[in-house]
């Protein structure tokens, strides 16, 4: 093991000298000047982070290049879709990329706050930058939610109608949460337009904003997640030079993994939705990823399934952060203090997993 470590430092030592006089780009500057080489491990990170990042900068463009086309009303919402789809130059694949792009970042974020807690990167002085991606994970749901309802089409019933019911449930406020929701007593014009702003100002701009802090938080926090010097066995590590080409490296790698997706699997397109969404008789189904609610929902109440089983959830995993591991055990897969932290995420997550699947299998 000493030798193993002497041959990374050496190693290190001599790229280190190559790369000291190379002048650090902005880009650059966003990195950390070292990080530690066992953490900065693709069987670490699962690159889950970086890919989300990339994502987000692939849904913002194409985001950017529908809004030329898309008109946000009940009349023309759905022929406009249909416009980007199959009269615009190349809008068939902006749209795609821009739906598997939204999807592939619910997955990707997910994934990396499964990391996070697996490996105990969320303890202090971590634990307010885990709760930030908590935020962005809820963020990126309500972005995909409400840019799933600009389709309006009968394809978006459940979410339209049976989604924003829910609402209703909710005690003494569930009335005026509804009308300030949706503009009105029912979806309608109003609903679509509110949709069409969260979904391209409010909730874009929070999802930049809190995830730039994210980012800015991993480096204030003294990046990935390492014991303290006094207790590291060993010092290898990588330069942000390197850092800099694995990234880009894993960008080319989703780059063609997300323009195969987008070629070969077209986005979800229906037939433009009545005037009235209350009649529309068609299967309601909820989008994928909230497909585990809609499961919940056949067990009774929908307030106790459809409200507090998910929020409760939510603050479950907000209750991890305030079970830590030791700080020896930190950078590793599964550190045995933090079995608490990962029982808990591991349920939860395989509860979502397997009321989702359940939902698929008997579609």
């Amino acid at each position: 093991m000493k030798s193993h470590h002497a041959a990374l430092i050496f190693r290190y030592d001599i790229h280190y000298n190559l790369t000291s006089t190379m002048r650090p780009s902005f880009f650059h500057h966003l990195h950390p000047p070292t990080i530690p080489a066992e953490q900065a491990r693709l069987r670490y990170t699962l690159g889950a982070g970086g890919i989300s990042i990339f994502l987000v900068l692939v849904v913002i463009l194409t985001g950017m290049l529908e809004m030329f086309y898309y008109l946000p009303a009940v009349d023309g919402a759905a022929q406009s879709v249909q416009t980007i789809t199959f009269l615009v130059p190349f809008g068939w694949l902006v749209r795609n990329l821009h739906y598997w792009s939204a999807q592939l970042l619910v997955v990707a974020v997910g994934v990396h706050g499964l990391r996070v807690v697996l490996t105990g990167a969320y303890a202090r002085p971590r634990r307010f930058n885990y709760l930030l991606g908590l935020f962005l994970f809820a963020a990126c749901l309500l972005l995909d939610f409400t840019g799933y309802l600009l389709r309006w089409d009968t394809g978006v019933h459940w979410a339209l109608v049976t989604g924003t019911n829910l609402v209703k449930t909710i005690p003494q406020a569930g009335s005026w949460l509804y009308n300030w929701l949706l503009g009105g007593d029912q979806p309608g014009q109003a609903a679509l337009v509110r949709f069409y702003a969260w979904h391209v100002f409010g909730l874009s701009t929070v999802l930049v904003a809190v995830g730039a802090w994210h980012i800015f938080r991993v480096r204030r926090d003294g990046g990935i997640a390492v014991p303290p010097v006094e207790l590291r066995t060993g010092r290898p590590r990588i330069t942000r030079f390197e850092l800099a080409r694995r990234e880009a490296q894993a960008m080319l790698w989703a780059s063609a993994v997300l323009i195969v997706v987008a070629v070969v699997f077209p986005a979800p397109l229906a037939a433009p939705l009545t005037a009235s969404p209350e009649g529309v008789l068609a299967e309601a189904r909820a989008p994928w990823f909230f497909l585990w609610v809609q499961q919940l929902l056949k067990l009774g109440n929908p307030f106790l399934f459809g409200v507090l089983v998910p929020l409760l959830a939510f603050c479950l995993m907000i209750y991890v952060a305030w079970l830590p591991p030791q700080p020896a055990e930190l950078g590793r897969w599964l550190p045995r203090s933090g079995r608490p932290a990962q029982l808990l995420a591991g349920s939860l997550a395989v509860f979502v997993l397997a009321l989702t699947l359940w939902a698929v299998l008997r579609r």
